[in-house]
């Protein structure tokens, strides 16, 4: 199969990172451009565990160089200096797939929880790509806005019951996340000192996700129950961990409702028991459970944040819009133990 070009904006992070292991081993596409802030000779002056397996160098990001080479971005870069990119990467004949939150939503919702955004053209076009609801529309995108870890986590388990959720109450979701989501920059939260040996919640009934997911909610599963989203920091590397309580409008099967709806997704597993994190720490998998107790539902998801929550995730986008099998290179081995 020919290979297929491809580039990462922003390779100094974790998710920056993970996308450089996947493409490296991916059968397709070609790692042909890395870039960043600064300039280096190789990747293993920012990543040591790429010594000897890597030695591209990292440029100092521009988008001309970068379509010269590549026939895809991904966009591993903090929000509004994302947009800035995506636009004159688009400009270029490129397409981009955006691990930030620049695309992700309306542009009111998103100006009113982020920031102003510069690229209302591009935003009415972008597809947000969750994959097993987005499929067919990600195959022909140009732009897509990657999910992150909560609001993939959530809707990946709420979505299915969408039809059956009472409207007059509310959606709960209770999430856990690793570290590594907050990134590489140290915080307060992140000290060892701090998250070592504890479990907090931060941004409660605030986190600029919690619009993510109702606006997702309503706009794919037709659901107008307000969501009420609580994230929590544990002390673990990655992986992350959602429950989700709703009402129902009546007592339903739900198992076999789940089933039914994704039937024959490689990445989604239906567990007959609580879901672990330790189960889908490094790979793409997403794995749910769900109990019910008459009318009330009880919806359980385990992710690795990094992977399924930002950068395989991303992966499977750029496959589609490749043309590719969505599932072709995605990481499926646990690291376990």
């Amino acid at each position: 199969m020919q290979k297929i070009h491809v580039g990462i904006i922003g390779v100094s992070g974790y998710t920056g990172l993970e996308l450089i292991k996947i493409l490296l081993a991916h059968p397709v596409f070609t790692l042909a451009y890395c870039a960043g802030s600064e300039s280096y000779e190789e990747l293993s002056s920012l990543h040591k565990s790429l010594e000897g397996i890597c030695k591209e160098p990292v440029h100092v990001a521009n988008m001309r160089e970068a379509r010269e080479c590549c026939e895809l971005l991904f966009l591993a870069l903090p929000h509004k200096k994302a947009m800035e990119c995506a636009k004159e990467a688009l400009a270029l004949g490129l397409k981009v797939v955006d691990l930030s939150a620049d695309y992700r939503l309306r542009a009111p919702t998103y100006e009113q929880h982020y920031t102003e955004h510069i690229d209302k053209e591009n935003l009415e076009h972008a597809v947000y790509g969750l994959v097993e609801w987005q499929r067919a529309l990600a195959r022909k995108a140009r732009l897509v806005a990657n999910p992150g870890c909560y609001p993939t986590a959530s809707l990946l388990g709420i979505l299915p019951f969408a039809p059956y959720i009472d409207p007059q109450s509310s959606v709960y979701i209770d999430a856990k996340s690793g570290t590594s989501g907050a990134g590489k920059n140290l915080s307060n939260n992140t000290h060892f000192a701090t998250i070592n040996e504890n479990l907090f919640a931060y941004s409660p009934l605030s986190h600029r996700h919690e619009p993510e997911i109702a606006e997702k909610l309503e706009l794919f599963g037709k659901c107008h129950a307000p969501v009420r989203f609580i994230p929590h920091l544990v002390p673990l590397t990655r992986g992350m961990l959602v429950s989700a309580f709703v009402r129902l409008l009546a007592p339903i099967d739900a198992e076999s409702i789940l089933r039914d709806c994704y039937l024959g997704e490689k990445f989604i597993r239906i567990r007959n028991e609580p879901v672990r994190i330790k189960d889908v720490a490094g790979t793409h998998f997403c794995d749910i459970f769900v109990q019910q107790k008459g009318k009330d539902l009880w919806i359980n998801t385990a992710i690795d944040n990094l992977l399924r929550g930002a950068s395989s995730q991303a992966v499977a986008n750029a496959n589609l819009m490749c043309g590719l099998d969505d599932t072709l290179g995605l990481p499926m081995v646990a690291y376990v133990p």
